[in-house]
């Protein structure tokens, strides 16, 4: 049976085959590491296992409305509202399964066959999947190392043509861990606006910011670029929730509209237990967020000094998020490989270290190290691949 040319196309996620080869080589009986995994080492916190538990005894184990629970719609309004002072109503809200397949609705609901999406590189690997199986395009442009892996106006204004109908801005940034400042975001939402560009910003590593970093969301800068923009986030890093798949969309009602149609006939609605959790994460608070954002801050302050260490690597410190994205291509040279892709393959065969290649993620210099595990792991593994580089060495 021939398939349909739409997944035909699709390009495997980098992140999910190398965590697959690091755990076929586990089973094997090898001393692997993985740093590829994109979600928190910290198990939920109770008090949100202990509230899903507690719908499923009460019965709360039916369908719920296609958009999410109105009870949750709230928990994300209020939380909007505390933490950047943008009002949201009911209907401008949308719970998903996820916060990946917020994203995959709303392309759905937006594109039409050849239209553009603007995506900065380096970018998250779903992307460009996600806009050509809605029959868009993806345009690109790089956002350079020596700016903090940040885009500029002006390339974005140089980047839209009349088939432009969104630019993806994902601040904190999966995989660089760079942000935005309030005045950037002000410039590149004022070129949207200019050009009636939708924004889309994925926020999902927004409680997890280092070294006094603020988050600032390009939506609470004005009334007019609230409009413009459709938020997307969900609990999965905040609160350590990646398999319970809760994220959300919330912006022009018109979109959140067609993205809730759109459900119904998908998913008819996220999992109510899972909603049920995710109201107690926003509604109580036990200190397990800021606990997770602190481990992760220590971590990144130890394992960056020791990566900057080896040889051949060079990597912009990130502010957020919990992964380094350093530029190995002195490394990988010094070795006698001329990819990165190849490096990484033997990292994992000789000294069990799992690393994702940078070019699942546009960015084919560099290499994505998780630090959502133990920091003795993590050093234990940039030990290793220090060995590795230092023993290829020519």
């Amino acid at each position: 049976m021939n398939l349909a040319k739409r997944v035909s196309t699709l390009t495997p996620s980098s992140t999910l085959a190398i965590t697959a080869k690091a755990k076929a080589l586990k089973e094997e009986g090898h001393d692997v590491i993985g740093l590829g995994a994109g979600e928190p080492d910290f198990n939920t916190p109770q008090y949100i296992i202990d509230a899903a538990i507690k719908s499923m005894e009460e019965g709360q184990t039916k369908y719920t409305p296609s958009g999410g629970l109105p009870k949750l719609k709230e928990a994300i309004i209020t939380k909007f509202k505390q933490d950047q002072d943008i009002t949201y109503n009911p209907s401008e809200v949308i719970v998903c399964s996820g916060a990946k397949h917020a994203l995959y609705t709303l392309f759905q609901a937006i594109l039409d066959e050849g239209e553009e999406v603007i995506i900065p590189t380096p970018y998250w690997v779903s992307y460009p999947e996600q806009v050509k199986l809605a029959g868009g395009n993806s345009v690109y442009i790089e956002g350079k190392e020596t700016n903090d892996f940040k885009v500029t106006p002006e390339q974005v204004e140089q980047a839209i043509t009349t088939k432009t109908k969104a630019f993806i801005l994902n601040s904190p940034s999966n995989p660089t861990g760079s942000m935005y400042s309030k005045e950037e975001l002000e410039a590149l939402g004022q070129i949207c606006l200019k050009h009636d560009i939708l924004i889309v910003s994925d926020e999902i590593y927004e409680k997890l910011v280092y070294g006094g970093a603020t988050h600032t969301s390009v939506a609470q800068l004005s009334p007019e670029l609230k409009e413009q923009t459709i938020i997307i986030n969900g609990v999965s890093k905040s609160h350590s929730m990646t398999g319970w798949r809760i994220g959300y969309a919330a912006g022009n009602e018109t979109i959140i509209k067609a993205m809730t149609n759109l459900a119904s006939h998908s998913t008819s609605n996220p999992t109510a237990n899972a909603q049920f959790g995710s109201i107690a994460a926003y509604t109580e608070d036990d200190g397990s967020v800021e606990n997770m954002r602190v481990a992760f801050e220590e971590r990144l302050d130890k394992v960056y000094e020791q990566l900057i260490q080896i040889p051949g690597f060079s990597c912009v410190k990130p502010k957020g998020a919990f992964y380094l994205f350093p530029n190995v291509t002195e490394a990988v040279k010094m070795n006698g490989y001329d990819h990165v892709d190849d490096w990484v393959k033997d990292l994992l065969e000789e000294e069990k270290v799992a690393l994702v290649p940078g070019s699942g993620f546009g960015a084919p210099e560099n290499v994505r190290l998780s630090y959502a595990t133990s920091l003795e792991l993590i050093q234990e593994a940039l030990t290793r691949i220090e060995r590795f580089v230092k023993s290829k060495t020519k």
